[in-house]
C-alpha cells in the first residue's frame, strides 16, 4: 500500500442539472496517470459539524492510500441548497446518481466510484446500487437495511415502534439548523428561512403508510436481490437495530454480498463499542482497491460471512468489550434448526418425552420492556439492553434445564405458538434469554409482532375473540454460545415498552402451552480466525470543548399516580471545530410516560435545541413534537422555533390526527 500526499478541498460545488449546488468536503490524493478512484458519502448530516469528526478518521487514511474521498451533504441539508424532501426519495437517489456521473468525469478520475456510509448513507448506498449508475463499482454499506418496512426505525412486523417519533423528532431538529455562513454568504438566512419553511412533517408523512405498501417498497433492494449487481460489504452491529441485514444481504444474493458482524452499537468498527474493533480502514482500503483499481488482492475470496460469536455477556452500566470469538463462513446454510418445546412441567428442552398441556393467560403490564434500550445503540450504557429480570417480571417465562454442554447459536431464532385474544387487536413480544448462573439476565434476541400482521404486512386483519390463530415469529439475528451452567429462557409478554407503542386494546392473551416451540439456529459448518484491530485505539480527532456534554436515561415509576416514565437526555457539550471555527451544542430530552393499565394513556414528547454560533454570529433553534393516541387516531404535533442572534425570526406549528391503521 502506497502512502501519497493529499489535500482537503474544505468546500467543492456540484452544480446538479437543475442548477442546484451540493456542497462536498474532499480530501484529495496527488493524482496519477490514468486518475484516483473515489469514495462518496451522500448524508443529511452536515459535512461541517454533524459528521465531520468521523469523516475526519477515514478520509484522510483512503486519501493517504490514493483514493479519493468525497463527502456530500444532500440537497436541503447543511450548505447544499433546496429543502429536504424526505427520507430516501426518488429525488435523493437521482441526486446521488449525477453526483457520481459528475465525479467519473473530474480530470483526476479514473472513472471508478465506491459509496459508503452508516445508516442513512449505508441505506442510500444500496439503493443507488440497486440503480447501477455505470461509474459505481461497489459499496460498503453498514448498519442498513434490506427492507425499510420491517428492519428500520419505523415499523417492525406491524408494531409501531417509538424510534420513528424519536428520528421524526431529530430528523426535525437537524433539518432546523442554519447553513454556515463562512461557505455560503449573505444568503445563508434566506436558505435558513427557506428550509425551515419548506420541511417535511416526517411523522405525519411515515403514520401515513402503517402498513408495507409501495411508499416503504421503494428502497427496499429485498424486492429484486437478483437484479442487484454490484458487489457490497454490509456490515452491523449485535447491538444495533440493524444487525440482521448482513445475513438478510448474504442470503439473498450470494455472489453479490459479503457480511461482517461484530458486537458493536451503531458506529463505524474501527472505534465501536463493545470491543473487539476491526480495522476496518485496512479492509475498506482493500476493498476499493480491488474493485475500482481491479487490484489483484483476492478480496472477491474473503468468507461470505465473519462474524463474532458472543460468549455470555452480561449487561452493565458500560460495556467496553464483550467476549467472545470471531468465525468465518465460506458459505452460510442453516443447518437443521434445534427445536425446544415445553415438558409437563413447563421445562424448556429438546426431545421432551412429555409434553405441556393446557393454557395460560399473558397479560402484561403496558410498561414491561424497559430494560430493552435504544433501538439503535449509539453508546455501549444504558442505551445497550440491561438486565432482563426486570422486563421478566411482566412476561411468562420458560427456562431450560441447566446446560450440561454448550449450544451455540448463528442466525434468526423462530417462535412458533397457538393463540387467541379476548381483542381485536394486541401485541407479542418474544425474547430469547440467557440466564447466568447467578441469575443475571442477558438478551441475546428478540422479536416482535402486531398481531393483526400475522399473516402479513401488506393487508393486515383484527383478531377475531376467542379465536385460535397459529402464529410463527422470527427473532432478530444472534451469534451467541450459551456456556454450560446458563439456563436458556424463552420469554413473553404483550407489551415492549417504549421499544414499541401499545395497541388500542388492553388485551388478554391465551397461549396454548403444547404448541409453543422455540426453533434454534445452530451454529454450522465454519471455521475460527483472528481479525486484526486497529492500531489507533483513540481514531477519532479531538475538538476544543468550551462546555461539557452529559447523559442519562431514567424510568420513573408514580406509584401514587399510576404512571410510569421514561425519560432520555442527551446533551453535547459546545465544541470548536479547530479548523472551520464552528462552535455547536445541541440538547435533547425525552420523556415517554404510560399508565401500566391504560394503553390509551400513551404520550411522548421530545424536545431538541441546537446551538451553532461563531464571532459574530450565533443561531439557534428549539423543536418540540409530541405524540398520543386515542383508539382511533395517533395523535401528533410538532412547533418549531427558530432565533437570529436570540431574535425569533421563524415560529411554525402542525398538528395531525392520523386514523390507526390496524395498529
Amino acid at each position: 500500500m502506497t502512502n501519497r500526499n493529499f489535500r482537503v478541498i474544505e468546500n467543492e460545488w456540484i452544480v446538479l442539472k437543475d442548477d442546484t449546488r451540493l456542497a462536498a468536503r474532499i480530501w484529495m490524493p496527488e493524482t496519477v496517470p490514468g486518475g484516483v478512484p473515489a469514495v462518496l458519502e451522500f448524508l443529511p448530516y452536515r459535512k461541517r459539524n454533524g459528521t465531520a469528526a468521523r469523516d475526519e478518521s477515514s478520509y484522510p487514511v483512503f486519501a493517504a492510500a490514493g483514493i479519493a474521498g468525497v463527502r456530500v451533504d444532500i440537497r436541503g441539508c447543511g450548505e447544499s441548497d433546496g429543502v429536504i424532501d424526505g427520507e430516501y426519495t426518488a429525488r435523493e437517489l437521482a441526486d446521488a446518481v449525477e453526483v457520481i456521473e459528475w465525479i467519473a468525469a473530474q480530470d483526476w478520475s479514473n472513472g471508478n466510484v465506491g459509496m459508503m456510509g452508516i445508516s442513512w448513507g449505508g441505506f442510500n448506498a444500496l439503493q443507488v446500487a440497486a440503480l447501477k449508475p455505470p461509474a459505481l463499482k461497489a459499496v460498503i454499506s453498514l448498519s442498513s437495511t434490506v427492507d425499510r418496512y420491517n428492519d428500520d426505525i419505523h415499523y417492525k412486523n406491524g408494531t409501531h415502534l417509538s424510534a420513528q417519533l424519536s428520528w421524526a423528532a431529530t430528523m426535525t431538529a437537524f433539518q432546523s439548523r442554519s447553513p454556515d455562513p463562512d461557505l455560503v454568504g449573505e444568503r445563508w438566512r434566506d436558505m435558513w428561512l427557506e428550509r425551515l419553511e419548506g420541511e417535511p412533517f416526517f411523522m405525519e408523512e411515515w403514520l401515513s403508510h402503517q402498513r408495507r405498501d409501495d411508499f416503504w417498497r421503494h428502497g427496499s433492494i429485498c424486492e429484486d436481490f437478483d437484479g442487484f449487481s454490484i458487489p457490497a460489504l454490509v456490515i452491523a452491529g449485535w447491538a444495533d437495530g440493524y444487525r440482521n441485514t448482513p445475513l438478510k444481504a448474504v442470503a439473498g444474493m450470494p455472489e453479490m454480498a459479503w457480511g461482517l458482524i461484530g458486537p458493536w452499537v451503531h458506529k463505524y468498527p474501527h472505534f465501536a463499542y463493545p470491543k473487539p474493533r476491526v480495522d476496518f480502514h485496512a479492509e475498506a482500503i482493500s476493498w476499493w482497491r480491488h474493485w475500482l483499481c481491479a487490484e489483484d488482492n483476492e478480496v472477491e475470496n474473503t468468507p461470505r460471512l465473519r462474524a463474532y460469536i458472543l460468549d455470555g455477556p452480561r449487561p452493565g452500566r458500560r460495556r467496553e468489550t464483550d467476549p467472545g470469538y470471531w468465525v468465518a463462513m465460506d458459505r452460510w446454510n442453516v443447518p437443521d434448526r434445534l427445536v425446544l418445546s415445553l415438558d409437563a412441567s413447563g421445562r424448556l428442552g429438546r426431545g421432551n418425552s412429555s409434553r405441556a398441556e393446557g393454557n395460560t393467560l399473558l397479560h402484561s403490564p403496558q410498561d414491561t420492556g424497559t430494560a430493552a434500550g435504544e433501538f439503535f445503540a449509539l453508546k455501549p450504557d444504558s442505551e445497550m439492553a440491561g438486565d432482563q429480570r426486570i422486563d421478566d417480571a411482566g412476561s411468562i417465562t420458560f427456562d431450560s434445564a441447566v446446560l450440561a454442554e454448550e449450544c451455540v447459536v448463528f442466525g434468526q431464532p423462530l417462535a412458533k405458538l397457538s393463540l387467541s385474544s379476548d381483542a381485536t387487536f394486541a401485541n407479542l413480544a418474544v425474547r430469547l434469554v440467557d440466564v447466568h448462573p447467578d441469575g443475571v439476565a442477558t438478551r441475546v434476541s428478540y422479536g416482535v409482532l402486531n398481531l393483526a400482521h400475522r399473516s402479513g404486512n401488506a393487508e393486515p386483519q383484527p383478531l377475531k375473540p376467542g379465536e385460535t390463530v397459529e402464529i410463527e415469529l422470527v427473532l432478530d439475528a444472534c451469534g451467541y454460545r450459551f456456556a454450560p451452567g446458563h439456563r436458556l429462557r424463552l420469554s413473553l409478554s404483550s407489551a415492549y415498552w417504549p421499544t414499541i407503542l401499545p395497541p388500542p386494546c388492553d388485551a388478554t392473551l391465551t397461549i396454548d402451552l403444547a404448541t409453543l416451540r422455540l426453533e434454534l439456529p445452530p451454529l454450522g459448518e465454519h471455521r475460527r480466525v483472528e481479525i486484526p484491530q486497529p492500531s489507533n485505539p483513540d481514531p477519532l480527532p479531538r475538538y476544543e470543548v468550551l462546555t461539557d456534554g452529559s447523559s442519562g436515561r431514567s424510568v420513573e415509576r408514580d406509584l401514587q399516580n399510576g404512571v410510569t416514565r421514561y425519560r432520555v437526555h442527551v446533551d453535547t457539550g459546545l465544541s470548536r471545530h479547530p479548523g472551520n471555527g464552528l462552535c455547536t451544542r445541541d440538547i435533547r430530552q425525552e420523556v415517554w410516560s404510560t399508565a401500566p393499565d391504560n394503553p390509551l394513556s400513551l404520550t411522548a414528547e421530545i424536545r431538541w435545541t441546537c446551538h451553532a454560533e461563531r464571532e459574530g454570529w450565533r443561531t439557534q433553534s428549539h423543536c418540540t413534537t409530541h405524540l398520543s393516541c386515542t383508539a382511533t387516531e395517533w395523535v401528533v404535533s410538532q412547533r418549531i422555533e427558530a432565533l437570529d442572534d436570540g431574535r425569533k425570526v421563524f415560529e411554525r406549528e402542525r398538528n395531525s390526527r392520523i386514523p390507526r391503521d390496524h395498529m
